[in-house]
C-alpha cells in the first residue's frame, strides 16, 4: 500500500473510490471537501490540511453540485473544482430557497452513519423523525438516533420509547455532551475511518456533542430559549471535522424544516409496519379507508397501529407526487427555455441548408 494511499484512507477513503479515479486517469491525487462557503470549497489531501495545520485546498465551485464530505478532483491550475467522484451516500433534501423547491440540495456525502439527534426536555416528535428516516434511509448511510442532554431529565425512557416505536429497529441512543454519557458509544460508530453526520433542528445540543467527540471546544455553542428548548444556529457552515483517533464527524446548521426530496425506499422502510399490513389488504388497490378486509383499519381497530402513522404515511406520499409533478415542470421549462436560447445565427445556418 502506498503512502499517499494510506493517507487517503485515513481520510476516509474506500475501496468504493477506486475505480471512479482510475477511470479519470488523472495525476496527483483527489482531496476531500472540509467545508463550504458561499462558491468556495476549502479541501484537504493530507491530516495536516485536514486539523488545520497545513494550508488546505481552495477552490472555486464554479458549475459543480459539491457538499462537504464529497471527494473531488481538482482543475489543473488548482483553482477551481473540476469533477466530483461518485458519493456512495448523501442526505439530501429538497431546497428551502424561495422559487427553489424543486432543486435539490445535499446537506453531507460519503457519510456512514448518519445520527438524528433530538434532545430530552422538550416533548418528543414523531413526525418530524419520521422524515429524518426516509431521507436517512434514501441517502445509503445506517441512521441511528441520539437522544441528547440527559443530563436534563431524572428519567429519559419514556421519550427514549415513544421515538423507538417509530424508529422501527433502529438503534435509539442515550447521550450527554455536558456531561461525557454515551459518548464512547457514538465513538464507536467511527471505528476504520468512517464518516459519521449529525442532523437535527437548532438548540437540540449537536454542537456540544461533537465537542464532546472530538475533545476541544471547536464547534461554537448558545444557550437555548427556556420556552421552547430552541436555540440559535451555532453552527453556520457544514463542517468535516477530525474525530480524536480516528474517524470523521459533519455537523450540519440547524434544519429547522425537514423537506423531502424524491424518495427511493426511504418511505417504505421509514413506515414498513404500515406497508407489511397493507401485504394483507383483500384489495390491491386498497385506499385504506372503508374497503372491505383492508389489513390496515383492522390493526388501527385492534390498536395495533396508531392512525397517526397511516396519516403521516399518506402526507408524506401526497408531498413527494407533488415534489415530482414540480420537478417535471422544472425541467419542462428549462428545456423550452433552451430551444428559445437558440443563437440566431445558428437558426439562419439551418435555414440555409434547408
Amino acid at each position: 500500500m502506498t503512502e499517499e494511499r494510506a493517507t487517503l484512507q485515513r481520510l476516509g477513503w474506500s475501496d468504493a473510490f477506486d475505480e471512479a479515479w482510475t477511470a479519470l486517469d488523472r495525476p496527483g491525487a483527489p482531496a476531500r471537501v472540509t467545508r463550504l462557503d458561499r462558491g468556495w470549497s476549502t479541501a484537504a489531501r493530507t491530516l495536516t490540511q485536514a486539523t488545520g495545520d497545513d494550508e488546505p485546498v481552495r477552490l472555486r465551485n464554479i458549475g459543480a453540485d459539491v457538499a462537504v464530505g464529497d471527494w473531488i478532483v481538482p482543475s489543473e491550475d488548482g483553482e477551481r473544482v473540476e469533477h466530483v467522484l461518485d458519493r456512495t451516500s448523501g442526505f439530501t433534501r429538497r431546497a428551502s430557497f424561495d422559487g427553489m423547491r424543486a432543486v435539490s440540495h445535499t446537506l453531507a456525502a460519503n457519510i456512514d452513519v448518519v445520527f438524528l439527534v433530538h434532545a430530552l426536555g422538550s416533548p418528543p416528535s414523531p413526525r418530524r423523525l419520521e422524515r429524518e428516516l426516509v431521507l436517512a434511509f434514501d441517502s445509503g448511510a445506517d441512521p441511528v438516533v441520539v437522544l441528547t442532554k440527559t443530563d436534563l431529565v431524572a428519567d429519559p425512557e419514556p421519550m427514549r420509547a415513544a421515538l423507538a416505536a417509530v424508529a422501527l429497529g433502529v438503534p435509539v441512543l442515550l447521550a450527554s455532551g455536558i456531561t461525557g454519557d454515551g459518548i464512547d458509544a457514538i465513538r464507536d460508530y467511527a471505528v476504520g475511518n468512517r464518516t459519521l453526520a449529525f442532523l437535527g433542528a437548532s438548540g437540540v445540543g449537536k454542537s456540544t456533542l461533537v465537542n464532546g467527540l472530538v475533545g476541544n471546544q471547536l464547534l461554537a455553542t448558545s444557550a437555548v430559549r427556556e420556552g421552547d428548548q430552541r436555540g440559535r444556529h451555532t453552527t453556520v457552515a457544514a463542517e468535516l471535522v477530525p474525530m480524536l483517533g480516528e474517524g470523521w464527524l459533519i455537523d450540519t446548521p440547524g434544519v429547522r424544516a425537514v423537506s423531502l426530496w424524491l424518495s427511493g425506499n426511504g418511505i417504505e422502510r421509514a413506515f414498513a409496519d404500515v406497508f407489511d399490513l397493507v401485504d394483507g389488504c383483500r384489495f390491491r388497490d386498497c385506499k385504506h379507508d372503508r374497503e372491505p378486509g383492508c389489513a390496515v383499519q383492522r390493526a388501527i381497530a385492534d390498536g395495533e397501529l396508531d392512525p397517526v402513522r397511516l396519516t403521516a404515511l399518506e402526507a408524506l406520499i401526497v408531498e413527494e407526487e407533488a415534489l415530482e409533478k414540480e420537478q417535471k415542470a422544472r425541467e419542462k421549462a428549462a428545456d423550452r427555455r433552451s430551444k428559445d436560447q437558440r443563437r440566431p445565427e445558428a437558426a439562419e445556418y439551418d435555414g440555409m441548408r434547408d
